[in-house]
């Protein structure tokens, strides 16, 4: 579903970020990935089947 997915991307996730913002920029991509607020600069670290399940647009 989301094979376009690579490190740099950027994403729309279904749930925004309490900053308000919900666009987020893959830094890391692994078994464990690593995600950027692009609002307030916050990096969350998150399991890839979790990231793959809230996932709502891929923007490049």
């Amino acid at each position: 579903m989301h094979e376009e997915i690579k490190e740099g991307s950027i994403l729309v996730l279904k749930k925004g970020h309490p900053c308000g913002e919900n666009k987020w920029q893959i830094t890391s991509f692994g078994t464990i990935c690593k995600i950027k607020c692009l609002g307030c600069e916050r990096i969350v670290i998150i399991d890839r089947t979790d990231l793959k399940k809230r996932i709502k647009k891929v923007i490049q």
